[in-house]
């Protein structure tokens, strides 16, 4: 794990964390076998069960899709790969952009200024 994204954890949780990187076809495998979503996609979490001693989870993340996004925005591709982080470590955390009223939204807003990077996709959108 580079740098950055472990100190975004840290900051968040004192848990470990798996994290992959994977090519869009096997993203689109994952999605469909855990997911019935038979398409790509740039991130996905996977939280475990709170039980001493285990990872809070595992997040995929899309390296294709990150680089795609990050040459289309005009940033790093590491920058892309630690948003999708941060997205995937919240959603972990128990956050719902779907559901919340914002209040996702506002916690990626402070770990992205925390950070110095560039707006994520869930601040794109809003």
């Amino acid at each position: 794990m580079n740098n950055i994204l472990h100190d975004i954890q840290v900051s968040l949780t004192d848990k470990e964390v798996e994290l992959l990187f994977v090519d869009s076809k096997k993203m689109q495998e994952i999605n469909l076998e855990q997911r019935g979503i038979d398409k790509t996609t740039d991130v996905l979490s996977f939280p475990l069960l709170e039980v001493e001693g285990m990872p809070l989870g595992s997040i995929v993340i899309n390296s294709e899709l990150a680089k795609e996004k990050a040459d289309e925005l005009g940033h790093k591709q590491n920058d892309e790969e630690a948003l999708l982080f941060i997205h995937g470590m919240l959603h972990l955390l128990g956050y719902d952009h779907e559901v919340d009223g914002g209040q996702m939204r506002e916690k990626e807003r402070e770990i992205i200024e925390k950070f110095f990077l560039p707006k994520s996709l869930i601040l794109r959108s809003s």
